[in-house]
């Protein structure tokens, strides 16, 4: 057949003009043309993977009760909610809002484009004509470039999604998707974001602002734009009179909603943000990536407990010093024996002003908070509570004067003694006879990490503190004896699921044994002497059983309390920073003269306990099969000089300062070099001894 191009018997112009019936040819042609070739681009299409930005999810913490929220982790806002969880209401809303034939369509509306092509051409205002398939298809699988090869690929997808998942699967997905504004995606997130609500709680009026949000979230801001948003929420509302999804009556009843002020996205604001903090490198410990953090939608139960935490920050509120206080950093942190768990943790006043975690990251030598470490290790080689020792000032050991704090001399007295009142030139005396190392293996056993500072080289100081552990190891280690002797790793993480619900991570403790449970129980019936008879007097308030040991430094740099009952272990410590960062003396601080760890320490840790075992029933420790006897039995005499066990430069002078402890770090509290003593303020600085090392070393003086 020969086509009749160009027109033969035509002259002129009409020669070049093709006739009617080619006109409708071309036409037929194309369109069939057409339709093959989106038929091919159809059958070639697959439905991809949403993108990032459509799956992301806000990572969520918990309180360690896994419902109240503790806070949020991560760059996206959003919360995916099944639809069934979605009210009726809210959907029709926003079908209303975006496309009222939705249910009724094959994926786009030819009408729609056509309307909107008019509109634009003709100066009305811009519309998109898209429907809900679409604005999903763009929004979940595309770009958000204005290109026709784009509108072409979003038209093909919109339609492959239409022939293979379900309606409700795509209103669904639409809107958990969606973006409202205030960093809001997803109808979840936003209804958090305007209302303060769950999705769920939204009325009438509610739903039909969100739904309203849609088209523009900028140009309809409640916060900038509240009388266009008005004028948007009644062409909803009208809308879904005309559907039937309301009626007249429900209509003229809806209320333009209140909207709560938007909140700065401070997540890590205030104390909590140390927790958030913490919980996000325990994650990052534990394998789980920053995209896994910031976008996958984790569900993370924190170990952290409300009231627990509520009561930390409160002990340090009441009984933390008012005056003095620049520079100042108070630590606490509280384990839970058997499992550690952290059940709280005050790391400072405010992560965004300083992330610096006083209670995992700031150093402070640990004085005689350590001592409880020599003493296991003396029970474990046979020295028992009874035995004597000489307890006054100034004894020599391994040629160096031991110096008791504030000069103090008891003369013999027992071991059990020497541990109630802190006595120095026992413990010193002690470690000489067991050997230092021993000390150090019993401290690691406890909790306190090996790489601590201060806690290398070993020195015969070690016993009165010259490292400088985190305070949420010395709490562990101290819950090491409240659990018999059991060690269990602290932890922040108790369960995480993804955002499927699957289980990723849960607390399943495995206790080591480091002590026996006969040496443990031992250490525990010393350390409530300590409380009931000795310098930690203080915790006396707590009204039931308790065991603790303070702990401070002749320099007055750093002050500790740790203490236990056999629910639950906690440790403070204080320190001050200088201008330059390097730690000062607390002489000042509260209006004291030197701060003990009897002191502040011990009064925030016994109203920390007090609220934090609140409701909980009085539990007893286990006594010892080796309580002291009637008799005390003497032990080696350390008034004369102990065969060394150490490095001769280790110092026993107060005034002697530690060469192992590392440079101030600037981003931690750097340890003090000042020798280490215990609590129970006495009236005036301890005066300086008249025997003193020749060459500076590890520091060795602890107190009552």
């Amino acid at each position: 057949m020969r086509i009749d191009y160009p027109r033969r018997g035509r002259t002129g112009v009409r020669h070049w003009l093709p006739s009617w019936r080619q006109l409708l040819s071309l036409v037929v042609l194309g369109f069939v043309a057409g339709v093959g070739t989106f038929a091919v681009l159809l059958a070639r299409t697959t439905v991809p993977e949403p993108n990032e930005v459509a799956t992301a999810q806000t990572t969520i913490v918990y309180w360690n009760d896994g419902r109240h929220e503790l806070g949020r982790l991560g760059d996206a806002n959003r919360v995916s909610v099944p639809l069934d969880q979605v009210p009726v209401t809210l959907q029709h809303a926003v079908l209303a809002a975006e496309d009222r034939q939705f249910y009724d369509e094959g994926g786009f509306s030819p009408t729609g484009i056509v309307r909107a092509v008019w509109n634009n051409a003709t100066g009305g205002s811009v519309q998109g004509g898209s429907t809900i398939t679409q604005q999903y298809a763009k929004n979940a699988f595309l770009s958000q470039e204005r290109t026709f090869s784009r509108k072409v690929q979003e038209l093909i997808l919109a339609v492959k999604l239409d022939t293979s998942v379900s309606k409700d699967t795509i209103l669904g997905d639409y809107l958990n998707t969606i973006y409202f504004g205030r960093g809001a995606y997803g109808v979840s997130s936003a209804a958090t974001q305007y209302f303060g609500r769950s999705v769920g709680k939204l009325d009438l009026g509610q739903a039909a602002a969100l739904a309203a949000i849609i088209r523009s979230p900028g140009g309809y801001s409640p916060d900038t734009n509240l009388d266009r948003l008005k004028g948007r929420w009644n062409y909803v509302l009208d809308g879904m009179v005309q559907q039937g999804w309301i009626t007249p009556a429900e209509r003229a009843a809806a209320v333009f909603p209140k909207f709560v002020p938007r909140k700065p996205a401070n997540k890590f604001g205030g104390t909590n943000g140390y927790l958030l903090d913490a919980v996000r490198q325990a994650l990052l410990q534990h394998g789980f990536t920053e995209d896994d953090i910031n976008r996958g939608g984790l569900r993370v139960t924190s170990t952290f407990d409300l009231n627990a935490q509520t009561a930390a920050v409160q002990a340090v509120k009441d009984q933390g010093p008012t005056t003095g206080t620049d520079g100042l950093r108070i630590g606490l942190a509280a384990v839970k024996p058997g499992t550690g768990e952290v059940v709280a943790m005050y790391g400072g006043a405010d992560f965004l002003t300083n992330q610096v975690n006083n209670a995992t990251q700031a150093l402070g030598q640990a004085g005689s908070t350590f001592k409880p470490f020599t003493l296991a290790a003396a029970l474990e080689q046979g020295v028992s509570l009874d035995s004597m020792w000489n307890g006054n000032n100034g004894v020599v050991v391994e040629g160096k004067p031991v110096v008791n704090y504030a000069n103090e001399s008891l003369g013999q007295i027992s071991l059990l003694t020497g541990t109630e009142q802190s006595i120095n030139s026992v413990y010193v005396a002690l470690t000489a006879q067991i050997g230092p190392a021993k000390v150090v293996d019993a401290a690691v056993r406890a909790g306190i990490p090996a790489d601590a500072a201060g806690l290398q080289p070993v020195v015969l100081n070690v016993t009165l503190g010259v490292a400088s552990p985190h305070v949420i190891d010395l709490a562990d280690a101290y819950a090491t004896f409240a659990n018999r002797g059991q060690q269990v790793p602290p932890t922040v993480l108790k369960e995480v699921r993804g955002a499927n619900g699957g289980v990723l991570l849960a607390l399943d403790p495995t206790p080591k044994q480091a002590f026996t449970p006969e040496v443990a129980d031992t250490v525990n019936y010393a350390l409530q002497k300590v409380v009931t008879d000795g310098t930690g007097k203080a915790a006396r308030a707590l009204g039931r059983p308790a065991a603790g040991k303070t702990g401070t430094t002749n320099d007055n740099k750093s002050a500790l309390f740790a203490g236990y009952t056999p629910q639950l272990a906690a440790a403070v410590m204080l320190v001050k920073d200088g201008k330059n960062g390097n730690p000062v003396s607390m002489s000042g601080v509260g209006g004291l003269r030197t701060v003990t760890g009897g002191s502040f320490p011990a009064h925030i840790w016994t109203a920390f306990m007090m609220g934090a075992l609140k409701g909980q029933p009085v539990e007893q420790f286990v006594a010892p099969t080796n309580l002291p006897t009637a008799t005390p039995t003497p032990s080696v005499s350390p008034t004369v000089s102990v065969s060394p066990t150490t490095s001769p430069s280790a110092s026993t002078s107060p005034s002697a300062s530690t060469t192992a402890s590392p440079p101030p770090s600037p981003t931690a509290t750097a340890p003090s070099p000042a020798p280490s003593s215990p609590s129970a303020p006495p009236p005036s600085p301890p005066p300086s001894p008249s025997a003193t090392a020749t060459k500076p070393a590890a520091s060795a003086s602890s107190s009552p």
